[in-house]
């Protein structure tokens, strides 16, 4: 098995306004998070006991694991079903997954109360908590992701063994990684099953564990074709619009599948007949309509579909939609949390900005110093389950 030693890189500064930028920001949040360690939630949050959970659940954890779904949808595309055109955008997937679940971890150790038990789950078992399996899953997926990301470092340092080591497992990595991602991805779904009554009905259905895992698997798809634009853009890596609008047709199947369940379910229960012109009408109808149905209309347009324009801004609508439903079923379709005023502080948002910009300086360090961009055509081929015959000399 032959290795390239030399894979051609993007090209990276560090020295610039907006790395300085992104450092600023990170320092700010990580002052904020230390005096949340030291002081406690009501020091820092606008959390209460009617309002337990807010931004950083909502967004950093519940929509975080959601916007990392791209890791097990492009590792499963390449290398469970063999479509190797789609090998050039595997590894800024999954370093992108890898990224947001080391932030979905730090969210949820600054909003749990005791951030110092964060390890009980891994000693005291409760089988029958959906947060005890989610924990779980999250915590071996998490070494999952590192383990398939660092074979983009040892590339870069030359350890060939290490390379060809992690190629000959690649695949029971894939097979695990795509486990633990639909166990965890449904199960945050079924998490919202205990607040019936509580939670809007637009919101609010027995199918929340499979909405979560389709939903999660379009948000993938939509967040690779979105980060391979700012990739091009920012680190001049290249962007092949064949692969981007094959994962479009994917996403136009998977969001049709989505909508048209929830759509039948809503009908079907009533809840549609529910809908008032509030501020949860509002913020469903934005949801629905500008961050779902208006993108896949978009992309389900060949003409569009095949326009780097009009395929970005879907892209960035339905990653918009996604991130507003779960903010909406975590957050804003309670209708205790508009009944109690709760906003989040600028603490609050000072954390979840400083994360964000944590993992936008670690994927710029990444690609910097590791092989993310390796020039994937001059790698020898990773092993897939696609069985290809012989062929007679």
């Amino acid at each position: 098995m032959k290795y390239v030693k030399d894979p051609k890189q993007a090209e990276v500064r560090l020295n610039t306004p907006g790395t300085w930028v992104l450092v600023a920001l990170v320092l700010v949040g990580l002052s904020v998070a230390t005096l949340r360690l030291a002081s406690g939630l009501g020091a820092t949050t606008n959390l209460s006991d009617g309002v337990p959970w807010g931004l950083w659940i909502g967004f950093d954890v519940v929509a975080g694991v959601a916007l990392a779904a791209g890791g097990f949808t492009l590792a499963a595309i390449v290398y469970i079903f063999g479509l190797e055109k789609y090998k050039p955008v595997v590894r800024p997937a999954i370093l992108t997954a890898f990224l947001g679940y080391i932030l979905v971890a730090v969210g949820i150790v600054l909003d749990i109360g005791r951030p110092y038990r964060i390890w009980h789950p891994i000693v005291f078992w409760q089988e029958r908590s959906v947060m005890f399996e989610v924990a779980w899953c999250v915590m071996l997926y998490l070494s999952v992701l590192a383990l398939e990301f660092s074979s983009s470092l040892w590339e870069k340092l030359h350890w060939a063994r290490l390379v060809n080591l992690l190629r000959m497992v690649i695949i029971p990595l894939v097979i695990l990684g795509i486990i633990l991602s639909t166990l965890h991805q449904s199960s945050l779904g079924s998490l919202f099953l205990i607040t019936p009554g509580k939670l809007s009905p637009l919101w609010y259905t027995s199918l929340l564990p499979y909405l979560f895992f389709i939903s999660a698997v379009g948000i993938g798809l939509a967040m690779v074709i979105f980060e391979s634009f700012i990739s091009a853009k920012v680190f001049k890596s290249g962007l092949e619009m064949n692969v981007m609008t094959g994962l479009a047709k994917a996403a136009v199947f998977v969001w049709t599948g989505y909508l048209a369940i929830r759509f039948w379910n809503l009908i079907a229960t009533g809840s549609l007949w529910e809908f008032t012109w509030n501020a949860q009408g509002i913020l469903f109808l934005v949801e629905v309509g500008v961050g779902m149905l208006l993108p896949v209309l978009i992309l389900a347009v060949g003409r569009l579909r095949s326009s780097p324009g009009w395929l970005f801004a879907a892209a960035s609508l339905l990653i918009g939609g996604a991130i507003l439903n779960r903010l909406n079923t975590s957050l804003l379709g309670f209708p205790t949390t508009w009944r109690l005023g709760y906003f989040p502080s600028w603490m609050e948002f000072a954390v979840t900005i400083g994360l964000v910009s944590a993992a936008l300086l670690a994927f710029k360090l990444a690609v910097k110093y590791t092989a993310v961009f390796a020039a994937h055509p001059s790698e020898p081929e990773a092993p897939t389950l696609k069985r290809v015959p012989a062929v007679a000399e």
